[in-house]
């Protein structure tokens, strides 16, 4: 019976969800499946193709793109390869931030407004369109596809959202229900939570699971703590993304869960870089997406070294990403995946990772759950959350003014509302938010132990 349903929601409900919102996501996630299996030479062609179309489209509709090729004296026809590619300059955040209406295509329609979530202390508002979206989700789905589950298969996501999970609109809600998708939130990590939340895992009986490693992590150590079973549920797949996965948490949630884990690379503004197969390697998604991996002048280093990872975003034609600094450091791996897949591999990857804030209570909440308090206030050009005690957190903030009264009386309260009634909250104005010695900004530092020094608070303030 979950077979038949999860082929009708795969190839009936999916396919309208998406042709209803006009993206074209199942012939994309077809060619996707085709493409998987050329030849490398085969592949680095079919992606050159679609670079050099990319470009000349961009420079068609893009101000910016236009402006920047003329400055540079250079015409699209000279960037049609990786070698025209690196003739242009790397795009970061301040250049998008200082050119975001000219990253807009002149006939671009029904743009979405997304942002990052500040790892840096600087959140990044961009936008994107329906390609975009399009080939970002039908990247994810093929991925999923590779490890024998598909949409309509019950699936335990936990996960985090700037509103409340519950206050979720209703065609959403709608839309989960039918896809047999039910959702965790990763904010409210408390022990009572996670004793519900396993109960619920067991009564849903999942097929997949899909969160942060360290929110899966930390329900698997409560199970194994409170002897609860979960694996013996069938869960064939643990997707992980958004945070740096450890091996010690790896092995936490495959133990536990009675799964493998499979790791996934990207963000909002990136997209879907990479993908692990059931081999255990990182494959890129090439059709969509050149990754370049660059030292600190700029320039490619040589497959197996490591660098900063820069990618150029083959389905941004509306608000395009070309040559984006992730500011993560990863290397490529020379050598080919046994599972026969052309797709090339990004065999090392240190990516950032997101720290926990403790409640009074001794709830464990994921960093974002105070990041999205923040990161969208124009008022505030960087931030960074330090909470000294279970009592005190200290919000320091860069702005070029002093923070309206009524802004800073509602940062309160909201960071009050998570943490609770009772937490002095200081917001400190700063000239600049300081690096780490790393050379990195954290933008949420928590030296906080949950009442009773739970193990499992402890586990995570390791990572």
């Amino acid at each position: 019976m979950r077979d038949l349903y999860t082929r009708f929601a795969s190839t009936v409900l999916f396919p309208l969800h998406e042709a209803a919102k006009g993206h074209g996501t199942v012939a994309v996630r077809r060619e996707l499946e085709r493409t998987q299996w050329l030849g490398p030479d085969a592949l680095a062609e079919y992606q050159r193709e679609r670079l050099a179309g990319f470009i000349r489209d961009a420079y068609a509709r893009v101000p910016y793109v236009r402006t920047l090729l003329d400055s540079h004296g250079l015409k699209p026809t000279q960037v049609q390869d990786r070698k025209g590619l690196q003739r242009l300059p790397l795009l970061d955040k301040a250049v998008i931030r200082a050119n975001t209406e000219a990253l807009k295509a002149r006939d671009a329609a029904g743009l979405a407004r997304f942002n990052t979530g500040g790892s840096s202390g600087e959140p990044l508002v961009f936008f994107i369109g329906k390609e975009r979206v399009a080939h970002d989700v039908a990247a994810k789905w093929r991925a999923t596809r590779w490890w024998g589950v598909d949409i309509g298969d019950p699936e335990i996501v936990v996960w985090g959202s700037p509103i409340e999970l519950g206050a979720q609109d209703r065609v959403r809600a709608l839309r989960d229900r039918l896809l047999r998708t039910r959702l965790l939130p990763a904010f409210e990590l408390s022990a009572q939570n996670l004793t519900r939340f396993i109960a619920d895992i067991r009564r849903f009986r999942p097929r997949m699971l899909f969160g942060y490693p360290s929110s899966l992590a930390l329900i698997a150590d409560h199970a194994e703590q409170s002897g609860m079973r979960l694996d013996d549920l069938d869960i064939r797949a643990a997707f992980v993304t958004s945070e740096r996965l450890y091996d010690h948490q790896r092995e936490r949630i495959e133990r536990v869960f009675g799964c493998p884990v499979a790791n996934g690379y990207g963000g909002r503004d990136a997209g879907f870089i990479a993908h692990a197969c059931p081999a255990g390697r990182l494959h890129i998604t090439a059709e969509d997406i050149v990754v370049e991996i660059v030292d600190a002048a700029g320039e490619a280093v040589a497959p197996g070294e490591s660098g900063e990872i820069v990618v150029t975003h083959l389905a941004t034609g509306d608000f395009p990403f070309i040559r984006y600094r992730t500011g993560d450091v990863g290397a490529l791996d020379p050598e080919p995946c046994p599972c026969g897949r052309g797709l090339p591999v990004l065999g090392r990857l240190d990516g950032r990772s997101t720290d926990f804030i403790i409640a009074a209570d001794g709830t464990v909440m994921h960093g974002l759950a105070l990041i999205y308090v923040l990161r969208d206030i124009p008022a505030i050009d960087q931030f960074k959350i330090v909470q000294e005690s279970l009592s005190h957190t200290r919000v320091l903030v860069s702005t070029a003014e002093p923070l309206p009264e009524g802004l800073t009386a509602e940062i309160m309260a909201q960071f009050r509302r998570r943490l609770g009634a009772d937490v002095r909250i200081s917001i400190e104005r700063v000239s600049a938010i300081p690096r780490e010695p790393s050379g990195k900004y954290r933008y949420v530092v928590s030296r906080a132990q949950a009442p009773g020094a739970a193990p499992a608070a402890a586990a995570i303030s390791r990572t």
